[in-house]
């Protein structure tokens, strides 16, 4: 999990405030938490998970907002953790540093690019763990992994001190092994006081992305809705196909429909069309970011981001405002379609996780798949959470549920009010078959 054992002794003494006089302890008092190595601490060089990046970067002269909150409410920080290189992964797996492992699935990949802050978590080392989230960071690690991770409306939580991979989509988030603490942990890191739960208005089931799955419907979406028939009702359960929605919604996704998208058989050509629209900016962001330091330094990278991380250093301006006109209708047309407490139910990814060292052209036809479901979170900009789901076949299955942006608070209550039956309903399915 580590990526050094730096001693964080005067760390903690400097920063970790104790529970106050009064006797009110403090929020995450007594728990533990690792930090991606991609958040400045004061005194430490920021890794970015790169051998080339540590050595040509000073160690950092304070320590980024979010963790210092969490030390201020608590938490003891244990470490640093492995990630991708330059967070332009995933899969989780480091050339340099070694691949977590995954502690569900030790022959399968962990998911990345926060990789070891997601198996800290699932092997229990810590309590709970920061990442970061750009692309599907924080919730493709949680899912292959068999935890909760929840990526957060953008711009909500501060990104000051943590190194930039691109600023349209990067976010802070966090995983845990149970909602109650995932929930503990946000209202940290969101600043929100704690309020009771508000009642659901719908649950729209994405039917087209489920078929992007190789995992049978019944077993993700069948148990979420089972679920919500017992807790709030049937009638809130409603079912669309989300690609149709955002063709006739996003216009702005026309030029990207048309290049070669729509003859993808695995895919839903619409929302392979807003991963287009998402990895071009991103590229671009990522090439004003580091495209410069790539180029003078030119770091070792191992295979696959290497390909990746020079394509971005080489991308132009073109269509760079299209993108941006994507995000803005798009938001506005799902916040359109969920109101204010409406929820949007996916699969996190299109199946389990792939095993370690698999070929790059199956993995490429297994990620253009994860980019089309999680690029609507991503550039809508709206809150996502990863909810763990148990085994099936041997392997850790999930689902996300998104709402729109700000309403991290309502979405963080709802997986606590669900999750006991959600248990409940993977028990019994795994019972009859």
């Amino acid at each position: 999990m580590a990526r050094d054992s730096d001693d964080y002794g005067a760390f903690m003494e400097k920063f970790l405030l104790q529970p106050s006089s009064s006797g009110h302890q403090l929020p995450l008092n007594s728990l533990t938490f690792a930090v991606k190595d991609i958040f400045d601490v004061e005194g430490h060089v920021t890794g970015f998970g790169n051998p080339d990046w540590a050595k040509t970067h000073p160690a950092a002269t304070s320590t980024a907002p979010a963790v210092l909150a969490i030390l201020n409410a608590g938490g003891t920080c244990v470490g640093k953790t492995v990630m991708d290189e330059m967070a332009y992964s995933i899969n989780g797996e480091n050339v340099h540093y070694g691949t977590p492992t995954n502690p569900c699935a030790p022959d399968r990949v962990p998911g990345g690019s926060s990789s070891g802050s997601a198996v800290a978590v699932g092997a229990h080392l810590v309590d709970f763990s920061l990442g970061t989230d750009t692309g599907g960071s924080v919730r493709v690690p949680a899912s292959y992994c068999g935890i909760f991770g929840f990526r957060p409306s953008h711009g909500v939580i501060s990104a000051s001190g943590v190194i930039p991979m691109a600023q349209s989509f990067d976010t802070v988030g966090w995983f845990a092994r149970d909602p109650v603490l995932l929930n503990k942990v946000g209202r940290v890191l969101l600043q929100l006081s704690n309020v009771d739960p508000v009642k659901p208005a719908q649950f729209i089931i994405a039917e087209d992305c489920f078929q992007l799955s190789t995992i049978p419907s019944n077993r993700l979406a069948g148990i979420l809705v089972k679920s919500v028939e017992q807790l709030f009702g049937g009638h809130l359960v409603k079912h669309a196909s989300v690609g149709d929605f955002i063709k006739e919604k996003v216009p702005s996704l026309s030029s990207f429909m048309s290049k070669g998208n729509a003859d993808q058989e695995y895919n839903i050509p619409s929302l392979s069309a807003l991963s287009s629209a998402m990895r071009l900016l991103q590229r671009f962001e990522f090439k004003n970011n580091h495209g410069e330091w790539v180029n003078t330094v030119r770091p070792d990278l191992g295979p696959g981001i290497s390909e990746r991380i020079w394509e971005a250093v080489r991308t132009t301006d073109e269509n760079i405002d299209l993108c941006l006109s994507v995000k803005t209708e798009l938001r506005s047309a799902l916040t359109a379609l969920l109101g204010d407490f409406g929820v949007l139910v996916i699969p996190t990814v299109p199946g389990p996780p792939p095993k370690l060292q698999t070929n790059p052209t199956t993995l490429e036809t297994f990620r253009a798949r994860a980019f089309s479901l999680l690029s609507i979170s991503g550039v809508s900009g709206f809150c996502q959470v990863n909810i763990p789901l148990g085994m099936y076949d041997d392997l850790p299955v999930s689902i996300s549920l998104l709402a729109k942006h700000g309403s991290d608070g309502f979405l963080l209550n709802l997986i606590e009010s669900l999750y006991v039956t959600l248990e409940e309903e993977v028990a019994i399915y795994t019972m009859n078959h």
